[in-house]
């Protein structure tokens, strides 16, 4: 296939019009210019002009004056991982508008949406699988990817990513049976080490200490802490009813979600398939096992509804309700240190003494992820029926720069960030405050809040706690080591929390528990037969409903009963083949490990 005469033929189009996905509904009006709709906010006052700035890293690839599209044109992202869709808005796109005269229009995942792609005969223009396997190696055997060795599309136009990402390029390779066809997220310069801890028990850290700080030995534990901290604090911000947790279930994949993540939070093991990986020795356990840490999970949760600590929209509210849930103080206790304690620990809640903070078990063995150079296993991939392949390759290589990833993950260059004279990064006093309140309004020529114009393609190119290219002094990218964060003035709150764990950060206390690393490796799922397929997502459905319905369980003996009967359902569609074939599946992982 002949990029040049792809490109060509593309730009000469009379098409006037943008490139919409096929069916696709979207959240955002793509008739309108990138900024909020009604609920926009108003222009900052306090925040530095914005200016044109030279894009350093972009000169390394082939001149780009010929793939710049001269008219606006929109490219399609299909995206397994967004939770959003439509035209991406904010200042993200005016930054790719800027760079690239594109706008992406985000196509989320649904149920049949890639069955029906994949039957179109068009992914997109940029494609994001979930995982590397049984979609994308369908995807790959029916030509529905493009070659990025095709006229050595990745080396002319992808120089960051040939020439820093090769052991992730060489993984995709041999995951797609010898061409190559994207890289896996989250690379890393150099392995050997292992990145921040994504799962941890926050606490409201204020009530906590008002109940006396009791002693939390295990998991279950947590149930009569919450409950003291609901006696002293019965409501919200907003005057609402407050519960110990609030759970969504938009994330469920084979498992409920938070069920499944608790697992990884107190016993450090993986998700994997329908049970989990034991990252120390490679054994497998699958998820319905009695007395297993999936059910004594979801038996947790039950307790909260029981005890009036579950919020009882959790299965309807979806992402955003839970996370409204947590911005108003309604729920005081999450296992991911990245989404409900940066909802709620806002300067007014801080100034207030409030703040969620990490409240550890003393048995709890967490599950941390080893830096890895070979990506891990969501994929960044070009659709094969692309008429933009260099343009599409061009972007991701600028995601793959120290300043397109940057940029990404923090806002405009110069605005939320800058580069210091001996040649670091930090963020600049307003991207602070953007990652303190993301609410804060953006500077003109953006408009809105920052979190409005967050990259909605939700997925990494680089491992935040990796190395940053042609960096200074093992300066990574991730922000809560650079100078203007760490020498953030201590709060009261924050001081209490540090006096009482004897510990100056989250990693730091987090370290002193039972952590277990989950090794590098080039292992990506095998393609599961149709018959097996078809079985999957019997199993899936079965497990997932099931799960919830335990939830909701009104009575330890209501409990028991859903659970066996969810057991029975799951076995009599063929439960055991696939947690067979899972179990095997850990095997060949562990095989694939970096020893």
């Amino acid at each position: 296939m002949k990029l040049r005469k792809i490109l060509a033929l593309a730009l000469a189009s009379t098409m006037a019009f943008s490139l919409i996905g096929c069916g696709s509904k979207t959240t955002s009006n793509p008739s309108v210019t990138d900024t909020p709709t009604a609920t926009q906010a108003p222009k900052s006052t306090d925040a530095p002009e914005a200016t044109a700035t030279p894009t350093p890293e972009l000169t390394e690839a082939a001149d780009l004056s010929d793939i710049i599209p001269k008219d606006t044109l929109t490219l399609n992202v299909y995206s397994q991982l967004a939770n959003y869709e439509g035209i991406q808005i904010g200042w993200f796109a005016d930054v790719i508008l800027e760079k690239f005269n594109v706008k992406l229009n985000i196509i989320n995942e649904g149920d049949g949406v890639f069955p029906t792609r994949m039957e179109s005969g068009d992914l997109g223009d940029l494609v994001v699988f979930g995982n590397d396997g049984d979609q994308y190696k369908q995807a790959v055997d029916k030509g529905m990817l493009f070659d990025w060795e095709d006229e050595d599309l990745v080396k002319n136009y992808g120089p960051s990513i040939y020439k820093n990402m090769s052991a992730a390029l060489e993984k995709n390779k041999k995951v797609s049976g010898g061409n190559t066809y994207g890289f896996g997220y989250n690379v890393a310069l150099s392995g050997g080490n292992f990145g921040d801890f994504d799962y941890h028990p926050d606490l409201r850290w204020d009530l906590y200490q008002q109940i006396g700080s009791p002693a939390i030995n295990t998991l279950e534990d947590y149930v009569d802490v919450l409950k003291k901290m609901k006696e002293v604090c019965p409501t919200s911000d907003s005057g609402k009813e407050t519960y110990g947790a609030s759970l969504f279930k938009d994330w469920d994949g084979n498992m409920a979600m938070f069920v499944k993540a608790t697992a990884t939070n107190f016993f450090g093991v993986d998700e994997f398939h329908f049970g989990f990986y034991n990252a120390d020795d490679g054994s497998f356990q699958d998820c319905l096992a009695d007395n297993g840490y999936y059910l004594r999970c979801l038996k947790f949760y039950n307790t909260l509804f029981q005890n009036g600590l579950l919020d009882p929209d959790s299965m309807t509210q979806g992402y955003s309700g839970c996370m409204e849930d947590y911005q108003d103080g309604g729920a005081f206790f999450c296992i991911f240190g990245w989404m409900a304690a940066p909802q709620f620990n806002t300067d007014e809640h801080i100034a207030e003494g409030k703040k969620m903070l990490p409240v550890a078990a003393k048995d709890q063995d967490t599950l941390v992820y080893g830096l890895n150079t070979n990506g891990g296993n969501r994929i960044w991939s070009i659709g094969a029926n692309t008429k933009y392949p260099e343009l599409c390759m061009a972007i991701l290589n600028w995601l793959c720069t120290p300043e397109g990833f940057i940029t990404s993950e923090y806002g405009p260059k110069d605005i939320c960030w800058e580069y210091l004279p001996d040649g670091s990064v930090d963020l600049t006093e307003f991207g602070l405050q953007c990652r303190i309140n993301q609410k804060t309004t953006m500077p003109a020529p953006y408009t809105g809040y920052w979190e409005d114009g967050c990259q909605q393609i939700n997925n990494l190119t680089w491992d935040r706690n990796t190395e940053i290219l042609g960096g200074v002094n093992g300066q990574t990218y991730n922000y809560l080591y650079w100078p203007r964060y760490l020498n953030l003035p201590v709060s009261d709150v924050d001081q209490s929390w540090r006096d009482a764990t004897k510990s100056d950060s989250i990693r730091e206390y987090l370290s002193k528990f039972n952590y277990s690393v989950a090794k590098a490796h080039t292992y990506s799922d095998s393609v599961r037969s149709d018959e097996l397929d078809t079985i999957w997502n019997q199993v899936k459905e079965c497990i997932k409903n099931g799960s919830w319905k335990a939830i909701y369980a009104k009575t330890d003996a209501e409990f028991d009963e859903i659970v066996n009967q969810m057991k029975t359902e799951a076995y009599n569609y063929g439960f055991q083949q696939c947690a067979d074939w899972s179990a095997n599946e850990a095997t060949l992982r562990h095989a694939a490990e970096n020893k």
